[in-house]
């Protein structure tokens, strides 16, 4: 089957890609919206535009829109008209998404498919939180923290790249701090640098932190393929 990914660029969108391979479906394009601000509440806002970089490196065709407006129907208007776009080019006969735990989310993505007559695909969905982040590791995954804002996650988790020693650190605090393991609840926010996915890794050139005192975001300026330059 023949899927379009809402691709955020972040750990859940791409490993849901990654699982739909596995699974036998062939993802041909991917969608990404790049929200008005970080106050959506339903789009993944930082470093959004390394998606292109990010699809380039997947050989994917690559749907990028942006809005006016942080108003959750203005931006699902925005997803609908470009996975319009994506069924008219591609073919396409469903939707991937790597939601984890978010019911908003997923009835959203479901109404557009059922309006499309898109077959919708969620293979994270209520995933053990510990052990996707092992999956993750395991399956060869690099990815950093692009953003946070939860009690328990400080200045020094911006741009840190996670490993099977931060999962411990992370499982500790998530469990003193009330947070989901996996970020699902927007805690933080992440981008892979390289897959199994990927023909090349995406290389950091620039970049630059801010932070509040308890919100902060990694905002990467510049980066290139590695061996794509």
């Amino acid at each position: 089957m023949n899927l379009a990914a809402l691709f955020s660029g972040g750990k859940d969108s791409t490993f849901a890609i990654y699982k739909e391979r596995q699974n036998g479906n062939n993802t041909t394009c991917a969608v990404s919206v790049f929200p008005k601000s970080d106050e959506s509440t339903f789009l993944h806002y930082p470093n959004i535009e390394i998606t292109k970089l990010q699809a380039r490196s997947m050989n994917l065709p690559h749907f990028f829109g942006k809005t006016e407006s942080n108003n959750v129907e203005t931006e699902m208007q925005e997803i609908e008209k470009l996975l319009e776009q994506a069924k008219k080019e591609y073919s396409i006969d469903g939707l991937v998404h790597g939601g984890i735990l978010s019911k908003f989310q997923k009835e959203r993505f479901e109404k557009i498919g059922s309006k499309l007559n898109l077959k919708i695909f969620s293979p994270l969905w209520e995933i053990d939180q510990k052990e996707y982040l092992k999956d993750l590791i395991e399956s060869k995954f690099r990815f950093i923290v692009t953003s946070v804002s939860s009690a328990g996650l400080d200045e020094s988790w911006l741009g840190k790249e996670i490993t099977m020693e931060e999962i411990e650190k992370l499982e500790n605090l998530s469990t003193q701090h009330r947070f989901n393991l996996s970020f699902e609840g927007g805690e933080a926010e992440t981008l892979v640098l390289d897959c199994p996915l990927f023909s090349w890794p995406i290389k950091i050139i620039d970049s630059k932190k801010s932070w509040d005192g308890y919100r902060g975001r990694f905002e990467i300026t510049q980066a290139i393929l590695e061996n794509n330059a």
